[in-house]
């Protein structure tokens, strides 16, 4: 499993901005990055600047939202979704996507399940149970 450090994860994605924006080959996931960043014009200058990013701190006392582990849960639904795992996720997000007419928008609210199946799975020490993530989806792509 690849658990790479917080400063290999924000390496990651302001390279994948600087090479996207000199236009430079990008590997497969460093094109899924890029496409997020580009949706999220509010990052653009934080990942312009490789040593700033690495000095941030985002803390929920300075209400900031993570761009670095927002950017994470993206890239980690993208692959879900292209993998179809867990099973059912893909049609889900498709079905949220049409309702909200907008991929961007289900991924947000995917995130929010996400989020709530990782918190369950640390509060309970079991693993995170990705039926009920799938679920979690459903429910919101039948609003």
């Amino acid at each position: 499993m690849f658990n790479p450090s917080r400063e290999e994860v924000r390496r990651f994605f302001c390279d994948a901005w600087r090479k996207h924006t000199e236009g430079t080959v990008l590997t497969p996931l460093e094109a899924i990055a890029a496409d997020w960043i580009e949706q999220h014009p509010e990052y653009h200058a934080l990942l312009s600047d490789t040593e700033g990013a690495l000095a941030e701190q985002f803390t929920p006392e300075r209400g900031q939202t993570n761009p670095f582990l927002h950017l994470s849960m993206h890239l980690s639904i993208s692959e879900q979704v292209s993998i179809d795992q867990p099973p059912g996720i893909r049609q889900a997000y498709e079905t949220l996507s049409q309702r909200l007419d907008s991929p961007h928008e289900a991924q947000h609210q995917i995130m929010e399940c996400l989020g709530e199946m990782l918190w369950q799975a640390q509060r309970t020490g079991q693993p995170p149970d990705g039926e009920r993530y799938v679920d979690s989806i459903r429910r919101r792509a039948g609003r």
